[in-house]
C-alpha cells in the first residue's frame, strides 16, 4: 500500500511499552508509521519487524522530545509524502523517582516536566499546523490515572499528567474550528518499562509494584487507542480511563496476599 492510500500515524516514545504496542496494532491494520524514540537500535529493530511482518511503510525519527531544536528540525525536514500526518499519538513520557516533595530530586522533576509537558507541546506545535491546513486530523494524548488523582509521593509526576489533562482540553477547544479530533487516554497500572525507569533500573522494586494482581499491558492500551482512531470522523472519544479490574483508584488495589 502506498502512502497516498494509507493513513499516517506518528507515535512518540515508540521503542517500548504502550508506544511499541501501538506501532504493532496500527501496523496490523495497514497504517503507515512515523516512529520516534531516543534509542536508535530499538527503533531500527521494531521498524524492520513491522515492515517484514505487515508490509507497511515506516519512517524513523530518532530524537529526544525534550530537545526543542531537534523536534522542529526533524519534523520540518521529513519527506513531503510523509507530511500528511493523520494521527499523532503523544505517548513519550515517564516517571522518575517516588518520594515526598521535600525530598525530591530536582533533576528528576526537570526530566518529567521537560518530557511529559514540554515535549508533548513541542511535538504538537510541530504537527498541528499541517492538520489545520488540511482541516483534518486526530491527536491522542497519553495521560494517566495520575492525571485524575494525586497519590502519595507522586507529586511532580501527577502534576505533569494533570497538565496533560488540561492541555488536551485546551487543544480540543482551540482546534474545534479545524475539524481536528483530540482524545485523552489515561492508563492505570500498566506493566511496561515504566516502573523500571521510575526506579532507575531497580528491577526488583519495579516488579514488586505489579505483584498480587494482574496489571494492564501495553497492548491493552493500544487496543483502546486504535478503537478511538477508527471511529467515524464525526465521533470523538474525549477522555478514556482504563484500569485493571484489580485497581479502583490510583492507590487502591485488590492484591492477593501470600
Amino acid at each position: 500500500m502506498s502512502l497516498s492510500e494509507s493513513k499516517i500515524v506518528f507515535i512518540t516514545g515508540a521503542s517500548s511499552g504502550i508506544g511499541e504496542a501501538c506501532a504493532i496494532r496500527f501496523a496490523k491494520e495497514g497504517y503507515s508509521l512515523i516512529l520516534n524514540a531516543r534509542r536508535k537500535e530499538k527503533i531500527d529493530e521494531l521498524a524492520e519487524k513491522l515492515k517484514n511482518d505487515f508490509g507497511i511503510k515506516v519512517l524513523k525519527l530518532v530524537f529526544d522530545v525534550r530537545n526543542k531544536e531537534s523536534v522542529f528540525n526533524e519534523i520540518a525536514t521529513i519527506p513531503g509524502e510523509w507530511k500528511k500526518i493523520d494521527i499523532l499519538i503523544n505517548n513519550a513520557g515517564l516517571a522518575m523517582g517516588l518520594s515526598n516533595i521535600h525530598e525530591g530530586d530536582t533533576e528528576d522533576w526537570e526530566q518529567m516536566i521537560d518530557t511529559n509537558v514540554k515535549g508533548l507541546l513541542y511535538i504538537s506545535k510541530a504537527v498541528i499546523p499541517g492538520m489545520i491546513e488540511r482541516k483534518k486530523g486526530h491527536i491522542v494524548n497519553i495521560g494517566s490515572i495520575a492525571g485524575k488523582e494525586t497519590y502519595m509521593k507522586g507529586n511532580v509526576y501527577c502534576a505533569t499528567k494533570h497538565s496533560v489533562d488540561s492541555l488536551t482540553k485546551a487543544m480540543r477547544m482551540e482546534l474545534l474550528p479545524f475539524n481536528i479530533r483530540v482524545s485523552l487516554v489515561n492508563p492505570g497500572a500498566t506493566n511496561t518499562e515504566f516502573s523500571q525507569v521510575r526506579f532507575k533500573g531497580d528491577k526488583e522494586r519495579a516488579e514488586s509494584i505489579y505483584k498480587g494482581y494482574k496489571p494492564l499491558i501495553g497492548d491493552d492500551i493500544a487496543r483502546c487507542i486504535l478503537f478511538c482512531a477508527q471511529l467515524p470522523e464525526h465521533v470523538n472519544i474525549n477522555d478514556m480511563l482504563i484500569m485493571p479490574t484489580a485497581q479502583a483508584t490510583a492507590s487502591l488495589f485488590n492484591k492477593e496476599t501470600e
